[in-house]
């Protein structure tokens, strides 16, 4: 049943049954029409009456037939099509049935049965069962396979469950106190000959129902295995009620095993195309969760270097610095420029200016494993390193590592006025050396919910320490307490406006 031709979000009445589904239904029918033919000579064997067998049987029948009803009604609630609330209704129909049918056995729970049974009551209750249930069939089958969704889902179905109540309270009333009306169809145990005329009409009706619903082509999984159903229901009728002699003979039991079946079918593929919708959902939110995470990290990745963008570094600065203030710990940041990288690339191209890009970025990349840690393309050929828990001397030592780490790729750099290689500058700032004016503004703009907006005081003096770097001749580290006399006092007043050193 693997090859159903159907979207992973099928319901079992629209997805078309595949060309092994049906082989598979075909040999099915196959034996159980093999099985009846064995069978039907022997149908009037008597056999010990078994009186346990009838409510174990019908209590079978009624959890089938009321599973198999919610599942029905479910499917309804997603494909809105009155067809499936018809057929639902004929499953709710012969599960009341059963348990009308189970308690008016002669017998059973009373010598003549409860609810005013009579000695026809039972068989007649048997056959206005069979008969409606295939009514139902004809009810759903004569909607075409076409049926369009249509509105009022709950109040369809609470009519269609009204309906059945109300049939099943007719037929009780029928086979009870009407059953003097009514032919007599059962003399003790066995068939009176009316009794043919009856279970042959009603078989009838149930064939009619079959031909009806292989004329829905091309069939659902849904009509395929109702068609097989079908054929199991004929059989129960034929053998428990029309070649056999009476109660507990071969027939009865046999037509009663074929009934179950037949109950048991829908129910079986509906619970099998569950659990395949419910792995292709497992499939399908963790395929949606892998997607959303390579997406988070195509927008938190810089696509050229490799390490985080420019976005990502913003993201994790604010998460840092709410972080820093409220814990009261050091943040310490790192802006980093390649030196003469505009001279580089009118040297060597482009080309080789992106791969110089990213052999930096590794090298800086190396230095930000630790958890918080983070190296970005802060833009251009500028990074920018993020080190939480980190004072201002420990950040600095990072910073020279950082140096010495990028000299020692020896990647080429004739237009370097430093060195025959690529150097760098690295500008390093903690929240902790900052004016004490910073830190309060800072903290009252935290609570304020801003924090995004003033953690950049601590951008413009890490790249204030980054400009002395250039200043001081590049190729080195310098934090922002090492400039000259009074420039850490005057962090709090520099702004964007900055100058800068060029390349």
């Amino acid at each position: 049943m693997s090859d159903t031709v159907a979207a992973p979000g099928a319901a079992l009445a629209n997805s078309l049954a595949g060309e092994g589904e049906q082989w598979f239904a075909a040999f099915l029918i196959g034996i159980s029409t093999a099985a009846f033919v064995a069978l039907g000579p022997f149908a009037r064997t008597p056999l010990p009456p078994l009186p346990a067998f009838i409510p174990i049987y019908q209590s079978a029948l009624v959890i089938n037939d009321l599973i198999t009803a919610v599942f029905l009604l479910g499917q309804r609630q997603s494909l809105r099509t009155d067809a499936l609330t018809v057929l639902a209704g004929g499953y709710l129909f012969t599960a009341l049935m059963s348990i009308l049918h189970a308690l008016t056995f002669p017998g059973l729970f009373a010598p003549t049965g409860l609810l005013g049974a009579g000695p026809q009551t039972t068989a007649w209750l048997y056959m206005l069962w069979h008969g409606g249930f295939p009514l139902f069939v004809l009810g759903y089958a004569s909607y075409g396979p076409s049926d369009q969704a249509s509105r009022g889902t709950r109040a369809s179905a609470l009519r269609v469950t009204a309906l059945v109540a109300a049939a099943v309270c007719g037929c009780a009333l029928l086979g009870t106190w009407g059953q003097s009306v009514l032919p007599a169809i059962m003399r003790g145990n066995q068939h009176s000959a009316a009794m043919n005329f009856v279970v042959w009409s009603v078989w009838l009706i149930n064939l009619l129902a079959l031909l009806v619903l292989t004329r829905r082509r091309p069939y659902s999984v849904l009509d395929l295995w109702l068609i097989v159903a079908m054929c199991a229901w004929l059989f129960d009728i034929a053998l428990s009620a029309a070649l056999n002699a009476g109660r507990y003979d071969l027939g009865f039991y046999a037509g009663r095993i074929y009934g179950l079946l037949a109950a048991s079918f829908i129910l079986i593929v509906l619970l099998m195309q569950s659990g395949r919708l419910y792995l292709a959902l497992i499939n399908l939110r963790e395929s949606d969760r892998a997607k959303a995470e390579e997406l988070r990290r195509l927008t938190a990745v810089d696509p050229l270097t490799g390490i985080a963008n420019r976005r990502a570094f913003e993201e994790a600065l604010d998460q840092e610095w709410r972080r820093m203030m409220r814990q009261r710990t050091a943040l310490s940041l790192l802006m980093i420029d390649v030196d003469y990288f505009k001279r580089f690339n009118d040297s060597y191209g482009h080309v080789a200016g992106d791969g110089c890009l990213r052999t930096v970025a590794q090298a800086l990349a190396k230095f930000a494993r630790r958890a918080g840690e983070m190296a970005a393309r802060y833009g251009g050929e500028e990074f920018a390193v993020l080190l939480p828990h980190t004072d201002i001397a420990a950040a600095r030592r990072v910073g020279e590592l950082m140096c010495q780490a990028v000299r020692e790729q020896q990647i080429p750099h004739e237009g370097s006025a430093v060195a025959c290689h690529v150097t760098i500058s690295v500008g390093v700032a903690c929240i902790a050396e900052l004016p004490e004016s910073a830190g309060a503004l800072s903290r009252d703009t935290a609570a304020g919910g801003g924090s995004r907006g003033i953690a950049t005081v601590l951008i413009e003096a890490a790249d204030h320490a980054l400009y002395e770097a250039k200043l001081a001749g590049r190729n080195r580290a310098i934090a922002a307490w090492e400039n000259a006399a009074g420039a850490t006092s005057s962090l709090a007043a520099t702004d964007a406006s900055s100058p800068s050193v060029a390349g």
